[in-house]
């Protein structure tokens, strides 16, 4: 991986860098916790847990950042900052609450459409129940399942400088038919938007109503 990293912090004329691997959905394997932990101590590394549900590790020198991505064995995060940033995903395969489990769509969204190029940054949220405990109704992108088992699209969401709360885009879908309205989507927000615009100042930009019938046109499907 080189030495990707990301500038954190100038003090006294030093500089220190951190590092985000990628982790889908926050769900990590004992043995890749401990080597993560490792390779943090052996650089003198500080962790923090992320809002993303990811794994920071900062305050690193720039001359180690090679080695720390060889030793991790990872790849980053994020590798550009105007593209889909991170796929949250709440536990619902584990929890009681859940009425559908999500892992499953949320981890197929994080390998086909994670790191995809876009207008702006871009945050997708996955639940298995309207609890939607990612936040998904402040992501630009949501999948959430409702109390009947189906699932519900909601975009246009953010938590930013301009706290946007998301509109829902279509409900009563299938676990495939909410994979495809999200990658319909972002590939209509790719192709439309402005560079720089973020998902909910388009859709404010030409009207909720023109950006849901585009999209169920496109799919050939009926609100």
């Amino acid at each position: 991986m080189g030495n990707y990293g990301n500038l954190q912090k100038i003090k006294d004329g030093k500089r220190t860098y951190g590092i985000t691997p990628h982790i889908p959905g926050g769900f990590v394997l004992p043995e890749t916790l401990i080597k993560i932990a490792e390779v943090a101590k052996k650089y003198k590394g500080v962790l923090k847990l992320t809002s993303g549900q990811r794994i920071l590790i900062t305050n690193l020198r720039e001359e180690d950042l090679e080695n720390i991505w060889d030793e991790l064995g990872m790849e980053p995060a994020v590798k550009n900052q105007y593209s889909v940033k991170n796929v949250e995903m709440c536990p619902a395969n584990y929890c009681k609450r859940s009425k559908y489990p999500t892992i499953g769509i949320g981890m197929k969204i994080s390998k086909n459409l994670h790191g995809m190029p876009l207008p702006n940054r871009t945050k997708i949220g996955v639940a298995g129940c309207r609890n939607a405990c990612t936040s998904v109704y402040s992501k630009d992108v949501g999948v959430i399942v409702d109390i009947d088992g189906k699932f519900f699209i909601t975009v246009g969401g953010s938590a930013g400088f301009n706290p946007r709360q998301a509109d829902i885009l279509v409900k009563g879908l299938s676990e495939k038919e909410a994979y495809e309205v999200v990658k319909s989507t972002l590939e209509y927000y790719n192709e439309h938007a402005q560079m720089g615009e973020k998902l909910g100042e388009f859709i404010d930009r030409i009207s909720i109503d023109c950006f849901k019938a585009d999209i169920l046109k496109n799919l050939n499907m009926q609100e």
